[in-house]
């Protein structure tokens, strides 16, 4: 019954009375959607609609003052703390990275610890994943047992990306990342940083380039960045790999041919075959078969 500290997480805090308003002004997902019982996954774009971090946002009960975490990969939160506080201007509100006395936990197939342990709500982007939560760092090995490779070997098998592992920040886009897919981007709320990019190519259906989970044939993946081809032609390249599975970035339409003209994938030279997820509902490479 895992359950792990990811160490490499941090927590930055949004608190005062403006905080809700401010952060649904500039993040993907719908602060009407965040509660103490529900996280919501949600990033923060370049004006022209890129990741510049993506994260968990949790909410505090109000008893407690009802602020807003963002479960962020700890060496962007300083980042993330600075970028914030720029769209302070006259907001009532606080932004202060917390990560060296905060830390966040997870699980799955195992028990989740009670509210008085800290933040601990269902992970919001596939049931599967599990439990999240943030808790006091003096706190955190009462709750993990397991080391932090077993998460990404988990989350990874789950077709499930994670920003600076899988993607650059600052390089993707929310739908070439899957956030369309794992409930990251609300496409019916108000505005928010790059909201007109993101909203067009999802009416359009212009993403063309997606993360897509890839088995490894000989049980190994490739190492993280390098070359996803097929013959002589470049698809994309890996993210990050666990237990013979992988992701990796690629041009959808190019794949769709390479499969369709018998090509064989290959991620740093493994050949690999594409594994749809059972949450994915984009029209996925060799979906349509061979042609005739």
């Amino acid at each position: 019954m895992p359950s792990v500290h990811l160490a490499d997480r941090g927590v930055v805090r949004v608190s005062g009375e403006d905080a809700k308003t401010f952060l649904d002004n500039l993040i993907t997902c719908d602060l009407d959607r965040v509660s103490p019982e529900a996280a919501r996954f949600g990033a923060l774009l370049t004006p022209q609609g890129k990741i510049l971090f993506d994260f968990l946002v949790f909410q505090a009960p109000e008893e407690i003052g009802g602020a807003y975490y963002l479960d962020v990969l700890k060496v962007y939160a300083p980042d993330l703390a600075k970028r914030l506080g720029f769209y302070k201007l006259r907001a009532k509100v606080a932004v202060e990275d917390l990560s060296d006395s905060l830390s966040v936990i997870a699980g799955w197939d195992a028990p989740r610890p009670d509210d008085e342990a800290g933040l601990v709500v269902e992970d919001p982007r596939v049931p599967a994943l599990g439990w999240r939560g943030i808790v006091a760092a003096q706190d955190v090995a009462e709750f993990a047992n397991d080391p932090a490779e077993t998460y990404h070997a988990h989350r990874i098998a789950l077709g499930v990306p994670e920003g600076g592992r899988d993607f650059l920040f600052g390089d993707a886009f929310p739908h070439e990342a899957l956030m369309d897919q794992l409930q990251g981007v609300d496409f019916d709320k108000g505005c928010y940083v790059g909201q007109e990019v993101v909203s067009r190519m999802q009416h359009r259906g212009t993403a063309r380039t997606r993360i897509v989970p890839a088995v490894y044939e000989g049980g190994f993946a490739a190492e993280t960045g390098v070359e996803v081809t097929a013959g002589d032609k470049a698809l994309g390249k890996t993210g990050t790999g666990a237990e013979g599975r992988g992701l990796v970035m690629i041009r959808l339409d190019r794949t769709e041919d390479a499969l369709k003209a018998g090509e064989t994938i290959r991620a740093g030279g493994i050949p690999v075959q594409l594994e749809k997820p059972f949450w994915i509902r984009f029209a996925f490479p060799g979906e349509q078969g061979p042609a005739s």
